[in-house]
């Protein structure tokens, strides 16, 4: 892998550990976007900050903090991890719009509007009815372009996906999932929402969770390869780039904070099936941050230039960032 690139993972949430980071280091990573919260709401949320800030104070050799994507380059050039802080869900802000400012001043450059279920914005994507966007839904996405705050809709369902990009005004992401027509998972995107995402100049993220994938844990690399190649001619090589939601090291208990929240006494089972209750077994060829070089590899192999490898491994978040998560007034920005 060309020690040139800026490579970045679009979507982690793995038990952070300095042995984590410096896998990251060996595997080439420059910045990753990690996960701050799922159903907490704001108090829980600043807690969750306060943990990554003493994170950069125990750690300063191996990670920093992104506040805004000019903050990316001088990781790189520091040779260190720069760390986004994101939510997969709109319970930081909890029901009052004056949050997603005070979010954004405090790092949080990345929210989807929904996880798997109906929010205070839009639709999660395991709900029967897709109701899509809602009022207090097109005022938060509003705020959302004002601040620089990223709309992320990787877990929510079609309507509401299709509404956050027609209403936004800055490109929209999917930091995580994948193209229905290779997996129909609950999670993976229609052509419909990946050709929407690729008009709104957004950005797909390939997920190498294995439930995300044709076969499982038992997809190959070739297969991943057969879904990029797909993809890239379908959306433009300028759209595409990886997310892996990776999980590393996570007891079981965190995949239940994630599925139930506060929400359900019973084991909410995700793609609705009983099988998918607990972690998914490795894929062969992606178990750790290590894993990344392997992926550019075959990717070369299938005969993308290494102009085209930079842009999927981290070039096009680069782009992306500088374009939807630059704040509109000035005195968003950080000192």
């Amino acid at each position: 892998m060309n020690q040139d690139w800026t490579v970045i993972d679009g979507l982690q949430y793995s038990a952070w550990s300095r042995e984590i980071f410096e896998q990251m280091h060996e595997g080439g990573l420059t910045c990753v976007h990690v996960t701050i919260a799922y159903h907490e709401n704001t108090r829980e949320t600043l807690t969750r900050i306060g943990e990554w800030n003493q994170r950069f104070e125990s750690m300063p050799e191996l990670i920093r903090p992104v506040y805004e994507p000019s903050d990316i380059a001088l990781a790189k050039a520091e040779g260190r991890i720069g760390i986004i802080f994101g939510a997969q869900n709109c319970s930081p802000i909890e029901d009052e719009i004056r949050l997603v400012e005070v979010m954004r001043r405090l790092g949080l450059m990345i929210m989807q509007l929904t996880y798997n279920n109906q929010s205070l914005l839009a639709c999660g994507c395991y709900e029967d009815e897709d109701s899509g966007l809602t009022r207090f839904g097109k005022q938060v996405i509003k705020e959302m372009n004002r601040v620089g705050m990223v709309i992320d809709m990787s877990h929510s369902a079609e309507r509401s996906t299709l509404e956050a990009i027609d209403y936004s005004e800055r490109p929209v992401i999917v930091s995580h999932a994948n193209p229905s027509h290779f997996h129909p998972a609950l999670r993976n995107k229609s052509n419909k929402v990946i050709d929407a995402i690729a008009a709104n100049e957004g950005i797909l993220g390939f997920s190498l969770y294995p439930f995300h994938l044709k076969n499982g844990p038992k997809c190959t690399l070739d297969d991943f390869c057969d879904m990029v190649v797909w993809t890239a001619e379908r959306m433009g090589i300028d759209r595409i780039g990886l997310g892996s939601d990776l999980c590393q090291s996570q007891p079981t208990t965190v995949l239940e904070w994630m599925r139930n929240g506060r929400w359900s006494k019973t084991m909410d089972y995700g793609e609705g099936s009983s099988s998918n209750s607990g972690w998914p077994d490795s894929l062969s060829w992606f178990g750790d941050n290590r894993d990344f070089p392997g992926i550019a590899d075959a990717l070369s192999k299938r005969g993308f230039s290494d102009g085209e490898l930079s842009q999927i491994m981290g070039g096009n978040w680069v782009s992306l960032l500088n374009r939807a998560a630059t704040p509109a007034s000035p005195f968003l920005q950080h000192p």
